[in-house]
């Protein structure tokens, strides 16, 4: 088949959205179709410009591409999901959030503008009507299914996919070290982290990566590591490449991830390749499709306390980490997460 994934692209901007499509990109060509990726430039800011973006996804025509047909459309991304097409299926990266989930939260910009809630209705509307048109609706997890159903009444199937690199990743001997690999931003809450780590009654260190999104958020969490005189117990590393992402992983006692209601989750995965236990939160949504309390890992309450209880238990007992982490990396096996499980669903007929 001739496919297009129809997806958005914040110029200069590349994250796992970015790695998903390029991933989907060529797990299709690998299984012998013509694919390629729409790219729709996004900006969210004014407010006003998400609803002309709708509408501008609405006017594109994607049904053929120098006169040849285009056989299928697969839609990520919002509001890339919502172009037209006869034979469209979506796999549902997540909803535009703050006019959703994070609607009332301090993480949504959108309730403080003037028109705010028009705009939110106007998404909401818009998602409701047009996300039924697609022959087949999948999303990348339960959470964000569940996310759909809750909010727009429209049953959807979860589909895993495995990270970039899935094959490169290993286990290794654990060091005295957690290591929490992600984009520093206030749903991340990397400060959380921070302010258990002052509580724990062990002599826990803790690795940070990658570079942040909310500069203003990465110096709050320095300014908070300097005043709790944590810096010798906390590493933090602004750039890290892949070769060095997954050396870390090999080497840490376990992988903290307590993000705020995650859609999926890379890091999850990535911690149970290299078999590695994971601490995440009760409220952090996609990861508690894998991490099963006790036994790959361990679900903590989303409080210092709480947290600094769930490093401090992995830190002291460690034969216990060691049996997560093995039992983690064989649920990813039993739960045959792979590209050509994905590509087989995406393409079938509807």
């Amino acid at each position: 088949m001739r496919i297009l994934i129809a997806t958005v692209q914040i110029p200069f901007v590349r994250g796992g959205a970015e790695m998903l499509a390029d991933g989907l990109e060529t797990a299709l060509t690998a299984a012998g179709h013509e694919a390629a990726q729409v790219k729709v430039p996004f900006k969210w800011y004014p407010p006003e410009r998400l609803v002309e973006q709708i509408v501008a996804c609405r006017l594109l025509d994607l049904t053929e591409s120098s006169g040849r047909v285009v056989d299928r459309v697969i839609g990520l991304k919002f509001p890339a999901y919502l172009i037209p097409h006869p034979n469209k299926v979506l796999w549902l990266l997540h909803q535009y959030r703050t006019a959703y989930d994070l609607w009332g939260t301090e993480l949504c910009e959108l309730m403080y503008a003037p028109e705010g809630e028009d705009v939110r209705d106007a998404i909401r509307s818009a998602d409701t009507a047009l996300i039924p048109e697609a022959r087949a609706r999948y999303t990348i997890a339960r959470n964000v299914a569940d996310r759909l159903k809750r909010f727009c009444g429209i049953d959807a199937e979860a589909l895993y996919h495995p990270p970039p690199d899935a094959d490169l990743m290993r286990g290794g001997r654990a060091e005295d070290f957690f290591y929490y690999p992600s984009r520093i931003n206030r749903t991340k809450r990397q400060l959380l982290v921070v302010e258990a780590l002052a509580l724990c009654g062990e002599p826990v260190r803790v690795c940070f990566s990658t570079l942040p999104d909310d500069q203003r958020y990465g110096d709050a969490i320095r300014a908070r590591i300097d005043a709790l005189q944590l810096t010798e117990r906390v590493e933090w590393r602004e750039s890290t490449d892949d070769i060095a992402k997954r050396e870390l992983y090999a080497r840490c006692l376990g992988v903290i991830f307590p993000p705020l209601d995650e859609d999926y989750g890379y890091v999850t995965l990535e911690a149970m390749l290299a078999s590695k236990p994971v601490i995440t939160c009760s409220d952090s949504g996609g990861p508690l499709e894998f991490v099963r309390h006790g036994a790959t890992g361990l679900v903590a309450d989303p409080t210092p306390q709480g947290l600094a209880a769930a490093m401090d238990r992995l830190w002291s007992e460690r034969r216990f980490a060691e049996q997560c982490g093995a039992a983690g990396r064989d649920l990813y096996a039993q739960l045959n997460i792979s590209w050509q499980r994905v590509v087989e669903r995406l393409t079938q007929d509807v």
